[in-house]
């Protein structure tokens, strides 16, 4: 199985929360077989991430902010509109806050064996 051939379309999927209150997450397509998924995921303005603590993944995650804007907490720095993050397994990010709320396009995939 793969992700579903998909033309231009207007997404109408549903925003689910994801991980905390003023998370929300809109699954544009996936792979029900291996997981992989690409969605959109915005914050609502003030959310902050603290009580999920830092994060890491078992999988690739890939994200582009389109609107707004986030601040790592454990890095101190603010990220915005136009940014891009390539994170590899294992690799450690957060907590966040967001002051103005933040939309982005987010992939995540597992690497996989070529023989």
């Amino acid at each position: 199985m793969a992700k579903p051939e998909l033309e231009f379309h207007l997404p109408a999927g549903p925003w689910v929360e994801a991980g905390a209150p003023g998370i929300e997450e809109m699954c544009l397509s996936s792979d029900p077989v291996t997981g992989d998924d690409t969605s959109l995921l915005r914050w609502a303005p003030g959310t902050d991430s603290t009580p999920l603590g830092a994060q890491q993944h078992d999988f690739w995650e890939e994200v582009y902010i389109l609107e707004g804007a986030m601040t790592d907490l454990t890095l101190g720095e603010t990220f915005s509109a136009g940014m891009y993050a390539c994170r590899p397994p294992g690799m450690r990010h957060g907590p966040w806050t967001s002051e103005s709320g933040y939309l982005a396009l987010v992939s995540r995939y597992r690497t996989r064996s070529l023989s």
